[in-house]
């Protein structure tokens, strides 16, 4: 930063430390022994399209960054990928942001202390949302067979923002692969679009009966990781959500400031 920055008080974006999610799947180890939870072999990575852009020109940038089928219009599934059932393109309210991408001024109302639970309940206006993958239903885990391996998926959820959904039935190999996508669009000037990126845990056989599917989130901006459990409609289980962070202790850099466990409902991630 340049003597003109500090007289100015401009600030550098602090670079993301991407390496920590190489740090989930030895903590994914950790919760299948404390909760019976695995992965279920899908994420996500979430990004706000830049103003001023159109849809068909960020798409096919996008398209070309990650070499996908930049021919599929603005909402269709990218040749060799699964269909997405990303919700109509509604603009997002000027008050929601998912993850780390809401300033201080549109955080949750209900901000937690530190040792509180963190908040949840109706303020679907706090995150994203798109198709109803959150509603506590029983969810499978990726198939083992070559099948889902490789895919990527354009969708748009009914806030605006824009995922690329990854499937894969080992988890190094996909938090490999989302690791690159965030590093690819951020080495080429999409790191402040980056907002968070998502992975789904499924109850594996030596879970409780009852055992509820939960996500795992990693903020961009910050480094650090949290829990997500939805259990019905905009409303979430947050003592799931201590006793995960609880589990996790020191295997995950954890986000500590509990306000900033935003809600993600109906993330289009399995």
């Amino acid at each position: 930063m340049g003597l003109l920055d500090t007289i100015l008080g401009r600030t550098k974006p602090v670079r993301a430390n991407l390496d920590a999610l190489f740090a989930l799947p030895s903590a994914a180890v950790t919760l299948e022994s404390g909760t019976g939870l695995v992965p279920s072999g899908h994420a996500g990575v979430c990004w706000k399209p830049p103003a001023g852009r159109s849809v068909t020109d960020v798409q096919q940038e996008i398209a070309e960054l990650l070499q996908l089928d930049d021919t599929a219009p603005a909402g269709a599934t990218p040749s060799g990928a699964t269909p997405a059932d990303a919700a109509p393109a509604d603009a997002a309210p000027a008050d929601a942001a998912p993850a780390d991408a809401a300033p201080a001024d549109t955080a949750p109302a209900d901000t937690a202390p530190a040792d509180a639970a963190p908040a949840g309940g109706a303020a679907g206006t706090d995150a994203a949302g798109a198709r109803a993958t959150g509603s506590g239903g029983a969810l499978a885990p990726a198939r083992a067979s070559g099948s889902l391996a490789g895919q990527l998926t354009l969708a748009e959820d009914s806030f605006g923002y824009r995922w690329l959904l990854l499937d894969d039935p080992s988890l190094e190999d996909l938090v490999s692969r989302v690791h690159l996508v965030n590093a690819t669009l951020t080495d080429n000037g999409w790191g402040p679009q980056l907002l968070c990126s998502v992975f789904g845990f499924v109850p594996g056989p030596s879970a409780e009966q009852g055992a509820r599917p939960l996500y795992v989130v990693y903020l961009y901006k910050r480094g650090t990781f949290y829990p997500f459990a939805p259990d019905g409609k905009e409303h979430r289980d947050s003592e799931l959500e201590l006793h995960v962070r609880a589990v996790f202790g020191a295997d995950l850099p954890l986000e500590q400031d509990l306000s900033r466990w935003f809600p993600l409902w109906d993330l289009p991630v399995a």
